[in-house]
C-alpha cells in the first residue's frame, strides 16, 4: 500500500470512487460539485485531476473499458475453462455494465468521432486494445493472423452493436440470444 492509499494515486482513488458512484446511482446530470461532495473531495480537485466534467466522464469510460479488457484477458489466460460458458459469463458482465455505462460510452464515442478534446484519447482506447485479445480467441480456434484480425474486428463490431441494441430496445433476451449464437458459432472453443 502506498501513501496514496489502496487504490493508488489520488486521481485513481477519485476515479474509482466516481465509477462506484455511477454504478450505484447512474450517470444522470450529476454536477462536478455534487459528485465531489459524494466522493468526499472538492470540485477543485476533480477539475485538477480531470479538467472538466467531460474529462472525468471520458476517464470513467476509459477505466471501465480497461477493466473489461482485463477481465477478458483473465478469461483467456485460463485455458482449462469451458470457453463458451466463460464467454457467456463475460457477456453477462459486460452487458450488465452497459446498462449503466453504455449511454455514456456511446455519447463519448460520438465526441471522439467529432474530435472533441476531452474525448480524443478514446480514439486510441476503444478499438485497438480490444483487437489483440479477440484475435487470440480466433487464433486458438485455428485462424491464421490475417483471418483472426478480420474476425476480431467483426466480433467487436457485433458486440458493440448488440450493446446498442440492448440500450435502445431493452430486449435482453433477444440480445443475449444473438450473442449466444455468436459465441456458439464463432467464438467458442472447437
Amino acid at each position: 500500500m502506498t501513501a496514496a492509499g489502496p487504490h493508488g494515486s489520488g486521481r485513481e482513488r477519485v476515479l474509482r470512487g466516481a465509477i462506484e458512484y455511477f454504478a450505484a446511482h447512474g450517470i444522470g446530470d450529476v454536477s462536478m460539485r455534487g459528485l465531489a461532495a459524494a466522493l468526499g473531495t472538492s470540485h477543485r480537485m476533480l477539475n485538477h485531476y480531470f479538467g472538466s466534467r467531460e474529462g472525468l466522464l471520458t476517464a470513467v469510460v476509459d477505466a471501465v473499458e480497461a477493466d473489461q479488457r482485463e477481465l477478458l484477458s483473465t478469461l483467456l489466460r485460463d485455458r482449462e475453462t469451458d470457453s463458451r460458458a466463460a464467454l457467456r459469463h463475460y457477456w453477462r458482465q459486460v452487458s450488465d455494465a452497459a446498462v449503466t455505462y453504455g449511454p455514456l460510452f456511446f455519447e463519448l464515442s460520438g465526441h471522439a468521432m467529432q474530435g472533441r478534446a476531452h474525448a480524443v484519447s478514446l480514439r486510441e482506447s476503444l478499438i485497438q486494445p480490444w483487437l489483440e485479445p479477440l484475435e487470440l480467441i480466433f487464433q486458438r480456434r485455428g485462424s491464421d493472423g490475417a483471418q483472426a484480425a478480420v474476425q476480431a474486428r467483426i466480433s467487436l463490431a457485433v458486440a458493440r452493436g448488440l450493446l446498442l441494441d440492448l440500450l435502445l430496445s431493452g430486449d435482453r433476451a433477444g440480445v443475449d440470444a444473438a450473442m449466444g449464437h455468436l459465441i456458439d458459432t464463432e467464438l467458442g472453443a472447437r
